[in-house]
């Protein structure tokens, strides 16, 4: 006959409680343990005959063993299924441990005998086992030490003559203990903690701690006083502001909700321990104050567990430091700190300038190496309570407390670019190493971490393309850098429509009137006719990755417009095009170029590449080794702007240069400056001696003309032969050239 769960429940809870209500009778002193005890089994037994009704309801069958099996294996009591023939016998591991059984192969009668303290199998004994309410038994754990264990039995399935039961015990080998060696409430309630490794801290004035002796033992404390501040002191400082926020609200909230934090806490052995700090006010009658009650549960072990997951979520793979998704969780909750305790913070996002070049020029592991020492110098500055964190390839950012030293972020920002410069030695010696950095307040600067997070970025970015600067944030530098976003989209827009052309400007020979070039140069057209100049779009084109595309049209469309040209019959010239230091600085660059004159068909002799002081004398070794692969193209070399930037006459001895660029700056003031004629006449001197010709940019007037002529310099450019024009007005130009050359 099969009896449905709600009555075997019921028929156990009634048995169940006489067996406890005469142990209390026998044993007055021990009421508290066992009724605690009792309404904890009361509680487990209730949620496996849930999880049974659960299991029989969706399979519409009787439970099968397997399935009870599978449920109680790990479960934290003793357990037993069995078939009254023992041609079945299953315990749950606890039992097995218990019993010394290591193997799930074992001797099921002996085994099962010794489990319910009987001495054999016979029909009187199993009836004892599975008649009463409760079966006592002792036996010999594996420690031989005696364990005592009060089994509760219940008919799973009956089939034919074969019975399926299953026990579950309650172990009263501590109770038995305490009978004998607790003599008051308080030690029961120790005891108690102590076997569920619960520490309990309790005040009255929030200053003044109460610890239970789980809690000094768990501590290593000297006693069960102990003062607020010497506790904090425990705690690892990252997690301090946890624990004053905890405080804090538990002041200030009332109500009967249980929190909880995780914190690290110095612990009896010297290390910190992971500990669940769980607390809540009590509303006392005899106290004005709310008594403050919490306890501290040691979960050490399931933190080890989480920590490869945590890794994987939250720590970069190349630096070993936080990722950009544990930045975003911590920055939240410390800025929900900040506003609760009046705290304040900075971030600092920074950004290692010019990165693509060392990945390309030294390799990707080499590069790597850079962002892990890069990392290891942001930790230097990041004090308890703070974070570093890398956000994407390049980009990194910290968090750093702030104490009310408005000068701390660009202080901490220009150290790190000290430190860092620092690494180019060894086999980073020839590379210069700089970065850029962003800052902003919070909460100051937003009404969420990531609001303020993006301010630091906006402030990072209006640093425009500059290297190793450093800018805070300012409310106008919102609309400016939304103004460089939307920038940015039309111009990948026009890079897509073809609305980018080439404009020319001539260079003519001083000495013969004749045009020996021209300069292509990047015009934005946009289809209502508007002429958009490099310096308002090349900028933003520079820091959002899109100028590779505006270089390789630039070096592909002028190598082509110079072949036909030839092919149509003009006199062959030189077209300069220039490269910015993203362009120069490429690992590849060689062979780009060399595929632009293949494919155009253009001789090399005919191609001119320009390079800015400043960009080529930025990391001269590097630099002089591009050159050198260019040249062994046949590919002309140009230093522009000379004398702007380094001003070093030294360095061309080392750069395979063909033609220097006399700045305009120079050029203007040449007629009334002396000083200016004469650092022109020893450039030009200089240069001559060193087999590289010289040309003068900004030429407006016959005057300055006749003064460079006179001084040697063999060319000239600038409003005085023309502005920088389409092809076909260019053209225009070379047929008037030439019949205004060939009447001299």
């Amino acid at each position: 006959m099969k009896i449905n769960n709600p009555l075997i429940a019921a028929l156990i809870i009634t048995m169940a409680t006489g067996l406890v209500v005469a142990y209390t009778h026998v044993f007055p002193e021990m009421a508290v343990p066992i009724i605690i005890t009792y309404i904890s089994t009361i509680i487990f037994l209730s949620i496996i005959l849930a999880i049974s009704a659960w299991i029989y309801r969706k399979s519409k069958s009787s439970v099968d063993a397997g399935d009870i099996a599978g449920i109680s294996e790990n479960l934290n009591t003793e357990m037993i299924i069995w078939t009254d023939d023992f041609s079945a016998v299953y315990m749950n591991k606890h039992m097995r441990e218990l019993l010394g059984i290591e193997s799930m192969n074992f001797d099921h009668k002996a085994e099962i005998m010794r489990a319910f303290g009987i001495d054999s199998l016979e029909k009187e004994n199993i009836q004892k086992i599975i008649g009463n309410t409760s079966h006592e038994a002792r036996f010999t754990n594996a420690e031989n030490s005696v364990t005592t264990i009060a089994w509760s039995t219940s008919l799973i399935k009956k089939k034919k003559n074969i019975s399926l039961y299953l026990s579950t015990g309650f172990n009263l080998t501590e109770i038995k203990k305490m009978r004998l060696n607790l003599a008051n409430t308080n030690d029961i309630f120790n005891y108690s903690m102590s076997l569920a490794e619960i520490g309990i801290i309790m005040s009255s004035d929030m200053v003044n701690y109460i610890a239970s002796s789980e809690t000094v033992r768990m501590l290593g404390l000297k006693g069960n006083n102990i003062n607020i501040k010497t506790f904090r002191s425990l705690i690892h400082a990252n997690d301090r502001l946890q624990f004053d926020s905890a405080i804090k609200s538990a002041g200030t909230e009332t109500g009967n909700e249980v929190k909880s934090v995780e914190l690290r806490i110095r612990s009896a052995d010297g290390f910190y321990h992971w500990y669940s700090y769980r607390y809540k006010p009590i509303n006392s009658a005899g106290n004005k104050l709310p008594m403050f009650s919490s306890a501290l549960i040691d979960n050490t072990k399931e933190h080890e567990k989480d920590y490869i997951i945590e890794r994987l979520a939250y720590t970069d793979d190349v630096t070993e430091i936080a990722n950009r998704n544990k930045l975003m969780d911590i920055g939240q909750e410390t800025y929900e700190q900040c506003s609760l305790l009046n705290y304040s913070y900075w971030i600092i996002v920074i950004d290692i300038d010019r990165f693509h070049i060392i990945n390309d020029s030294y390799g990707y592991q080499n590069g790597n190496q850079i962002l892990k020492s890069f990392a290891g110098i942001l930790y230097k500055f990041v004090a308890p309570g703070g974070l570093a964190a890398r956000i994407s390839g390049d980009n990194f950012a910290i968090v750093l407390r702030d104490y009310g030293d408005d000068d701390l972020p660009l202080r901490t920002a220009k150290s790190i670019q000290e430190e860092f410069a620092k690494l180019a030695k060894g086999d980073f010696s020839s590379i210069s190493l700089s970065c850029s950095a962003g800052y902003s307040k919070m909460p100051e600067d937003g009404n969420s971490f990531l609001e303020v997070f993006e301010h630091a970025e906006f402030a990072l970015k209006s640093g425009g393309n500059e290297n190793n600067t450093i800018c805070g944030y300012e409310a106008r530098m919102h609309d400016s850098i939304i103004g460089r976003t939307e920038l940015e989209k039309e111009l990948s827009t026009a890079i897509d429509n073809n609305e980018l052309q080439l404009f020319y400007q001539p260079k003519i020979n001083l000495s013969t009137g004749k045009i020996m070039g021209v300069e292509a140069l990047i015009r934005w057209i946009k289809p209502d006719g508007t002429v958009v100049r490099p310096d308002a779009f090349v900028p933003v084109a520079e820091s959002s990755h899109l100028i590779g595309r505006i270089s390789e049209f630039v070096l592909n469309e002028g190598c082509r417009q110079n072949k036909l040209w030839q092919k149509m019959g003009y006199p062959e010239i030189v077209m300069s095009i220039n490269f910015t230091s993203t362009d120069f600085y490429q690992k590849d660059l060689k062979d780009k170029v060399f595929e632009a004159l293949v494919k155009t068909g253009l001789d090399s002799k005919w191609l001119e590449v320009e390079l800015t002081e400043t960009l080529a004398l930025s990391d001269i070794d590097y630099a002089v080794s591009q050159m050198k692969k260019l040249r062994e193209l046949g590919v002309k070399l140009a230093m522009d702007d000379f004398g702007t930037g380094y001003s070093s006459l030294s360095y061309l001895q080392i750069l395979p240069i063909t033609l220097l660029k006399l700045d305009r700056s120079f050029i203007i003031d040449i007629e009334h400056d002396n000083i200016a004629y004469e650092i022109v006449s020893s450039v030009i001197r200089i240069a001559k001696s060193k087999k590289i010709e010289t040309i003068a940019e900004g030429i407006e007037n016959l005057n300055q003309e006749d003064i460079l002529r006179k001084a040697g310099c063999d060319f000239g450019q600038g409003y005085l032969y023309g502005k920088p024009m389409p092809a076909e007005k260019i053209q225009e130009f070379f047929e008037e050239n030439m019949k205004q050359t060939q009447n001299k």
